[in-house]
């Protein structure tokens, strides 16, 4: 069961998500989350901080699953890749609405305490990606050592362009949701296969 303030928070991100920010109002927020306007301001201040709360919720959430990935001792390190991409790619798929607010939001800079959370987040995967690589050389998992860059850009850049593209995708092919759930499904395995050669991991070897 979700909290209050997670009711406002999803409701105000699938509104933000259809009108962006300048046009979603406070009153449609409170509408659509079946508050009154006055628990918006109690717990969120105004709808810039509502705003910015999302974008903290919801890449804190995603860190901290991989942050807790990479400290399992039970998986190896593409073992552990493979859950973080997965988890990935299964968030974007789930939660189109939020990674269409953050897209938005990369191109315009106008919030400078979410480019500040957008920006540390990618340094914390960044730091993920880098200690995972370096583990793997080391338990010899991968036998090459690719820029960090690519890593991030192979999984991110993809996986986002996939995301923006699936629109034109599915009207090309007349795709309904079971094209889409097999679509993300194949992108996960085509990241993975990328993964592999950059990394130069040899599965059953």
């Amino acid at each position: 069961m979700i909290s209050k303030e997670e009711n406002i928070l999803f409701n105000a991100e699938k509104l933000f998500a259809e009108k962006g920010f300048e046009g979603t109002s406070i009153r449609e927020i409170s509408k659509e989350a079946n508050v009154n306007v006055s628990m918006i301001s109690y717990y969120f201040g105004s709808k810039e901080k509502l705003f910015e709360k999302i974008f903290e919720f919801r890449m804190n959430e995603s860190l901290s699953f991989a942050k807790d990935v990479i400290a399992d001792k039970k998986m190896n390190e593409w073992e552990k890749l493979i859950v973080v991409i997965n988890r990935y790619t299964d968030r974007v798929k789930n939660l189109k609405t939020f990674y269409l607010i953050m897209q938005r939001e990369q191109l315009t800079n106008k919030n400078e305490h979410i480019v500040k959370v957008l920006n540390e987040s990618k340094m914390g995967f960044l730091e993920i990606y880098k200690q995972l690589i370096e583990s793997g050389l080391k338990n010899k998992v991968f036998t090459k050592r690719p820029r960090l860059e690519f890593i991030h850009s192979t999984i991110s850049g993809t996986i986002f362009s996939a995301l923006n593209s699936l629109p034109i995708y599915k009207k090309f092919y007349k795709g309904d949701e079971k094209y889409e759930n097999l679509y993300f499904e194949d992108l996960n395995n085509h990241i993975k296969n990328v993964l592999k050669y950059l990394l130069g991991y040899e599965e059953n070897k």
